[in-house]
């Protein structure tokens, strides 16, 4: 009796428990005060949502996430055995790869800036996301659910079409973004973190969006900052030492808040 798991099941659910997996190691280091962009102190008094109902919100949109992929493999017929047998050379998958990240980060930024700008949209559905101002790793996903839909896992499924990624190949792209996504939102800024020497889109990054100042800001996520530097919404910032402990990302010019 085979016990083999399907590529299409393990780019369903693998995504998931690695999002689990990396949010703990983060909130094992969540103490090192010396480390956090923002106290603990700040944490709970600042954000204006439970963390229970933060884990509520991101398994539901988990679990819209992975309905859709089940779908999407099966009406793509990804998983059939002659497209399993086509093994794609180191050049092919690097150049998906970086196709998948394009798709998904132009997605993102038009989608996300589109939610800032729109009162209505903001109102009712991204400012669910900004009860985080002080975000941390497991609240990366936290959404409200028709946000999770069209920006997180449609922009997903648009990378994994548009790339032309095999579901085998999926598995590790997904787990990929979704570390970043956890990363960023993570709140602490760690030595050696290859994430923050490799990307301008990083924690601290992504933190000034979180703020009053840097909400119509920094609107790139999860892997560059193209778009927001094009479109004239990059928010530079410098990160400096608190003197109470940790570090603080402090814009380096004066910004108009809306």
């Amino acid at each position: 009796m085979s016990l083999a798991v399907s590529d299409e099941l393990l780019g369903t659910f693998v995504p998931i428990i690695v999002y689990w997996l990396y949010s703990g190691f983060y909130i094992l280091l969540g103490s090192f005060e010396k480390y956090r962009l923002h106290t603990t102190k700040e944490e709970d008094v600042k954000n204006l949502v439970s963390k229970s109902d933060v884990v509520k919100g991101v398994l539901l949109q988990q679990t819209i996430q992975a309905a859709v992929a089940i779908i999407l493999f099966k009406v793509t017929g990804s998983g059939d055995t002659a497209a399993q047998d086509v093994q794609p050379n180191f050049v092919v998958l690097l150049r998906q790869f970086l196709i998948a990240m394009l798709v998904l980060d132009t997605w993102q930024y038009f989608m996300h800036r589109y939610m800032h700008h729109n009162k209505f949209l903001y109102r009712h559905i991204h400012s669910q996301h900004h009860r985080l101002v002080v975000p941390y790793a497991f609240g990366a996903l936290y959404n409200h659910p028709l946000e999770g839909l069209l920006l997180d896992t449609t922009g997903g499924a648009l990378s994994f079409l548009l790339s032309g990624i095999s579901p085998r190949v999926s598995i590790f792209f997904f787990s990929f973004a979704t570390i970043k996504t956890v990363d960023d939102h993570c709140g602490l800024w760690l030595p050696g973190n290859l994430f923050h020497v490799l990307f301008r889109n990083n924690t601290a990054y992504h933190d000034v969006h979180h703020q009053l100042y840097g909400n119509k800001y920094n609107f790139s996520q999860p892997f560059f900052v193209m778009w927001d530097r094009i479109l004239g919404t990059y928010m530079p910032y410098t990160l400096e030492k608190r003197v109470d402990g940790g570090f603080e990302a402090r814009p380096t010019r004066d910004y108009k808040v809306e």
